[in-house]
């Protein structure tokens, strides 16, 4: 890909790899709870993205990176595309756009176990639109009959013109590694761009933000999912005095933003028991995630329609 943007890291020296190493970037597009995540992580083979079943899950673009000996795929994990209610939802919309043109390949995933509706073909028109070839993936494919998912993937090609149709269950692996092969094979030649051995580029405090908004996000009402967001204030060493050989302790410090006191309620739960299922929930892949034991304290904290305030949605990181 030519010139600078924000998808382009610094090169490595190639003298040790192959002329024929390819390396370059794919996109993940897809309407909200389309199996985007769940299947950056099957394609990396860790968790890196954020899952959910609530719809619009993921906030950020999460790169998942694939290392093979014959190349490496990096991966972009973009917002759902949809229709806009909220000017975070425009934000959103803009990011996925901006993402778009500067990868090398596209994966529009579409899950088997729902019809295509109007926002797979709202999205199918905007990549339309794009110079980039784009690989159709008919996800969640283990959830519904063969019969059903070859009915889906015919409705998948009468949709648009595709580079390729491939059914994936990222839950089972099936077609996971060919899904690899196609999307590898459209990358440019290229040495690494990322040192072997790396998973993502994304910052800690990000990773730990969606770690708690994970955890906040199960067992709540519909309604929750699109009001919060996670800002992570800052991590600390605990101080050990001299000759202390335990291992290091960390306290996180997290905020837990909402819209309205009603919301507050449900995330901190009779007691506070909702928000201590949280904390212990997250705490686990953030010690994974540091290599430490952890201390994590989470506060709940209102922010006022922050979806629609633009200074609220830059505080909030977006």
């Amino acid at each position: 890909m030519a010139g600078p943007n924000a998808l382009e890291p610094e090169l490595i020296a190639a003298d040790d790899f192959p002329a024929d190493f390819r390396a370059g970037f794919a996109c993940m597009v897809g309407r909200p709870n389309a199996g985007k995540s769940t299947l950056t992580n099957a394609l990396v083979g860790q968790k890196v993205a954020i899952t959910s079943g609530r719809p619009q899950t993921t906030r950020h673009t999460v790169r998942g990176i694939v290392h093979r000996e014959d190349g490496q795929l990096v991966l972009v994990d973009t917002p759902g595309l949809h229709r806009p209610r909220t000017l975070l939802g425009q934000r959103l919309n803009d990011l996925v756009r901006e993402t778009l043109s500067e990868v090398d390949v596209i994966v529009f995933c579409l899950p088997a176990d729902e019809k295509i509706g109007p926002g797979d073909k709202f999205i199918a028109r905007e990549l339309s639109q794009q110079r980039t070839s784009v690989v159709a993936v008919a996800t969640k494919a283990d959830k519904v009959s063969r019969e059903a998912l070859v009915a889906h993937l015919l409705d998948i090609q009468h949709l648009a013109e595709w580079a390729e149709i491939v059914p994936v269950s990222a839950v089972r692996g099936e077609q996971v590694d060919l899904l690899t092969d196609l999307l590898m094979a459209r990358m440019p030649l290229s040495p690494p761009l990322y040192p072997h051995g790396e998973l993502t580029d994304e910052p800690e405090n990000v990773m730990i933000a969606e770690l708690v908004r994970e955890a906040a996000l199960e067992g709540v009402r519909d309604e929750l999912p699109h009001s919060l967001a996670v800002v992570v204030e800052e991590i600390i060493e605990r101080p050990r005095e001299k000759g202390d050989q335990r291992p290091p302790m960390l306290n996180v410090h997290v905020n837990i933003y909402v819209e309205r006191d009603s919301q507050k309620a449900i995330v901190i739960g009779k007691g506070g028991s909702r928000l201590r299922d949280v904390g212990t929930r997250a705490r686990h892949g953030i010690e994974a995630l540091l290599g430490a034991k952890v201390y994590l304290d989470l506060h709940v904290r209102v922010a006022k329609d922050w979806q629609r305030d633009p200074k609220l949605l830059q505080r909030l990181g977006f």
